[in-house]
């Protein structure tokens, strides 16, 4: 059987962490900062895990 290619895009989008859970980036970070405060602002700075029903999308999308 051939090896699965691994998605390029989802590959930048997300990191595994070394426990094997898939940490991803808020969304909504790029414009519109102004009306935003600063505690929103340094929310989305952060990595987040991403949700349960899309980890095995994911872990497909990576070859994983």
């Amino acid at each position: 059987m051939p090896k699965l290619k691994t998605n390029k895009t989802m590959s930048k989008r997300v990191k595994i962490t070394g426990s094997g859970k898939i940490m991803r980036r808020k969304a909504t970070r790029g414009h519109l900062k102004t009306k935003k405060s600063a505690a929103r602002k340094r929310a989305y700075t952060l990595d987040h895990p991403a949700s349960e029903s899309d980890v095995a999308n994911i872990k497909k999308a990576l070859g994983v």
